[in-house]
This record gives C-alpha cells, structure tokens and sequence, in this order.
C-alpha cells in the first residue's frame, strides 16, 4: 500500500476476536500482571515480549514503534519521550571513549550540543563537515575509530539538503553507521532508510503529531539486530515514551499526508512571495531556485517541507519588529504543527551572539524562521505584508495577539 494508505491504517495490537476499536487502544498502565514467575522472566529476555513494565514496552507504545517503522521503511523501532531523547540515547549506546563522529555542519542545535558534551567529557572527537561531497566525508572518516556519520535531511533553519545516496554509500562502505534526523522532512517527503541510513530518528513533536500538544521522539532502524543491541541501553537511559503521548502521536499520523501537503504548498507560495518583497534579502527554501541544495532536494525530497527562513534588509531590529508584528502567526518555539509559528534567532536562541558570531553560525541578523502551518494561504501572506510594513492589518482577520 501507499504510504497515505498506510499513515490511516496505523498498526494496533491484536484483540481477541470479534469486534475491535477503529483507534489504537491507550494503555496507560505502568505495569502488567503474570500468572507465574517463569511466564514473566521469559518476558523480560528482551524488546519483542509479553510487557512486564511500560518503561521496557507498552501496547500503545509498540503500536506506535510498529506504525513509525512501516512508513519509514524500517525493521523495527524505539519510541523515545523526545527528539533529544532519541538522539542522547542512540549516542550515548553507540559510541564509546575515543571514537569518532562525523557530522553535519549545520545540525540542530541540540544535537550540537550533545556531541560538544560527548567530546568533553569522553574524549569521542567530532569533524564536521558541510554534507555536499563524499569525498569530503571520506577524508575525514578515514580513521579506525570513526564510528557514525550525523545527518540531516533538510537542515534547520537554512534548509541545506545533504547529499544523503552519497554520504550514506561511502559511510556504508567504510562501515560507518549512518544516522539521519528526518525531523522536517518526515517520512512522507523523505525515507533516509532507502537511501542506505542504518538509522533515523525523529522529534515526534513536529510533523508526524502535528498539533503541538505532544513531547515525543523515535529511532527507526533498518537493521533489528542493531535495535535490539541499543534497546537495553536506552531503557537504562530511561527516556521512554509515555504512552498517553504515544497515543496522541498516532491519532496526528493519519493525516499526515493530508498536512504535509499544505504545509509544503503554503511554504512554496510564501517563499516566491517574500522573494519578491523588496524588504526581503534573502529567502532559504529547499525547493526554491537559487537555493544551494535546490537541485539535490529536487532529487532526494517529494516535497520542500514546511520551514522557510528569510532575510530583511533591516537588519536584527527589522527581524525582531517582524516577529512581534505578525498576528496570524505565532511568535513561539518549535515547529511542525497546524499553525505557523516564526522565531527571529538573532534576538532569541542566539541572542547573545555578535555579528561575526551570527555569520559563523550561518544566523543572519535579520533572519526570521517560519514554520508554515496549513492556513488559507493568503491569510498568511497578508499577516506577513502587514508585519513588513507594506498593507495595514485588516479587519477581516478578527485575531488578536
């Protein structure tokens, strides 16, 4: 089946037989009862087993990884209480003192910060690089330690594509584990996993929720000998996923489709607007001609996504007016649900940047992120005309701040 089939047809555990829910169970039970001690020391040998306590396992849980691993193409999966969790706990079983990571220029900040900590404190050496050539990526994993290649599958918030069938083919043939974060792209406009990605991981608190009422992550892998070699390290973490969260995540799934389509749509007609927009410098759009990885997204994505990121000629005041003027959008963290959202990096998470600093970080001064939500498309364009000074705000829009 099509993967639009599969996002509403999202797996459950199997009911005695008769009549059965059309939504997946909640199981909101800490732990589960057993008739003899052997029955459950059995369950406890390993992931796949009858559930003995939800932080090993738990119905809505396994649902949850089962339904994540069938859209991704993978042969298994673990359901973490967050993106971070997801990325610490495949780290954190992966790797050990004195190894080394290659990653990504331009990754998500907190994935920066985990490995800058890793580093630290065990001495694992991190070589980034940009994600546009191989060869670049074969020059610095050519050492016996270097275990793990870090990937994103469009980049936050410039919206730089990787060269994901060549990085993920040299990392396979020097077996070095490929990771990709398809946070963004989700698995309707990406599946890394076919691409040669040994695992992906995903903050299902963006895109795959959908509504920004969930905290939640996951791993997919493509190999389940290599889930079941992490699985006991993670339940030690103890970064499972709850499963009232887990459920929340597979009632957003079976849209899915639905609202990565006008995610995408909004965000394309946006970023030819803003474009044009004569206090616009600079637009970041993976699907956007002109943009740097146009051509490769073209290739590896089904679709731009929903994050666009652009520069006003006004500078770091310009950005932070944008932001606090808007009244459609939300001036708020995070990404990937119903509504838009924008941010102004510059005055926010990198506020205490200066000039040569934001340009290091590849942070214009006046750079706004827009996470682009699925309203009526010219509602958002006018929100945005207002915010930029250029139409006053209409009557007709009846939302306050």
């Amino acid at each position: 089946m099509e993967l639009g089939t599969r996002a509403v047809h999202v797996v459950d555990e199997p009911l005695p037989p008769g009549s059965r829910p059309l939504s997946v169970p909640l199981v909101q039970s800490s732990a589960f009862a057993f008739e003899s001690a052997a029955e459950l020391a059995d369950a406890m040998a390993g992931p796949d087993g009858a559930y003995v306590y939800s932080r090993r396992g738990n119905p809505t849980v396994r649902a949850l990884e089962q339904t994540l691993a069938g859209l991704e193409g993978g042969a298994g999966a673990i359901a973490f209480a967050s993106g971070m969790g997801a990325i610490s706990g495949v780290l954190l079983a992966l790797l050990r003192p004195g190894d080394r990571v290659v990653a990504q220029r331009c990754l998500y900040g907190g994935t920066h910060a985990v490995l800058a900590d890793l580093a630290e404190r065990y001495g694992i050496e991190v070589v980034r690089i940009s994600g546009d050539d191989p060869a670049e990526f074969e020059a610095a994993a050519v050492h016996p330690a270097t275990r793990l290649l870090v990937l994103e599958t469009i980049a936050n918030p410039t919206g730089r594509v990787p060269d994901l069938p060549g990085l993920l083919a040299a990392a396979r043939a020097l077996g070095v584990v490929g990771l990709v974060d398809n946070s963004l792209a989700s698995p309707v406009l990406c599946r890394p996993l076919e691409h040669g990605a040994d695992i992906v991981v995903h903050s299902t608190t963006k895109y795959l929720s959908g509504h920004s009422d969930v905290l939640g992550g996951a791993a997919v892998f493509a190999d389940d000998e290599l889930r079941r070699r992490i699985w006991p390290r993670t339940v030690e973490l103890g970064a499972c996923a709850d499963p009232f969260a887990a459920w929340l995540t597979l009632r957003g799934i079976p849209t899915l489709p639905l609202r990565m389509r006008e995610h995408c749509a909004n965000a394309a007609v946006l970023a030819e607007r803003l474009a044009a927009h004569p206090g616009v410098s600079a637009v970041h759009y993976p699907w956007f001609a002109g943009h740097p990885s146009y051509e490769r997204a073209r290739k590896v994505l089904d679709g731009g996504g929903g994050l666009l990121s652009f520069e006003l000629a006004g500078g770091r005041e310009a950005g932070r007016a944008f932001v606090e003027g808007v009244r459609v959008a939300r001036l708020a963290l995070s990404l990937g649900g119903v509504e838009t959202l924008v941010t102004h990096p510059a005055s926010t998470s990198h506020r205490e940047l200066d000039g040569a600093a934001l340009e290091a970080a590849g942070i214009a001064p006046g750079l706004v992120r827009m996470s682009v939500g699925i309203e009526a498309v010219e509602d958002l364009w006018a929100d945005a005309e207002q915010a930029l000074g250029q139409r006053p705000l209409g009557a007709s829009f009846g939302l306050t701040k």
